[in-house]
């Protein structure tokens, strides 16, 4: 796994499937995360990303909204 080829799940595009490579955040956040199934190796769905908003994905056909915050602390690949 590359260094470089790790992002933000905020900055990925409507549509595009990725996978969780880690969470860059406090054990609170990684539990909270773990709670509802992103974990990593998990395949994402983004659905809506406006760049503003609300950012939807999906996750073994279930539908959530995390914030933009929450997102940029959720790196995929």
């Amino acid at each position: 796994m590359e260094a470089t080829s790790t992002r933000p799940l905020s900055q990925v595009d409507d549509g595009q499937v990725v996978s969780i490579v880690s969470v860059e955040g406090g054990r609170g956040l990684r539990s909270r995360l773990t709670t509802m199934g992103l974990l990593p190796k998990t395949r994402i769905l983004v659905v809506h990303n406006g760049r503003s908003g609300p950012f939807v994905i999906s996750v073994k056909n279930c539908r959530m909204v995390v914030g933009r915050g929450v997102a940029d602390k959720i790196m995929v690949i």
